[in-house]
């Protein structure tokens, strides 16, 4: 009696062809097609995710900048009398801020202010 790989052979490509559900053309069902194209997919993701992080630094950091510019400072500035004047604040929460609540932040802004001065 000859054993055979076909049960293990046709559940690892049934998961891959999972993987590339709503893949376009020939990678969504052609084995070495799909494998090569989930295998690029997977690594994309992974480093996709992390550069998120620093995409979304940049967007605040945007809007701090706007929102410093309206109080009358320039960005680097802004940050540098916050840093002299010892506020923890980080940018996400001076992001929020800025767009939520621009009082709180001019109050902010005004203190950093007085940090340079």
């Amino acid at each position: 009696m000859r054993t055979t790989s076909s049960i293990a052979t046709h559940r690892r490509r049934k998961r891959l062809m999972k993987l590339a559900k709503g893949f376009w053309g020939d990678r969504k069902n052609h084995i070495r097609q799909t494998s090569n194209a989930v295998m690029k997919a997977l690594a994309y993701n992974y480093i996709h995710r992390k550069k998120k992080k620093s995409d979304f630094r940049a967007l605040w950091i945007q809007r701090v900048s706007v929102a410093a510019k309206i109080q009358g400072l320039s960005y680097s500035k802004f940050i540098n009398g916050l840093i002299l004047a010892g506020c923890k604040l980080n940018r996400k929460v001076l992001s929020e801020m800025a767009i939520s609540d621009p009082q709180s932040f001019a109050a902010v802004a005004s203190l950093a202010k007085a940090a340079l001065a």
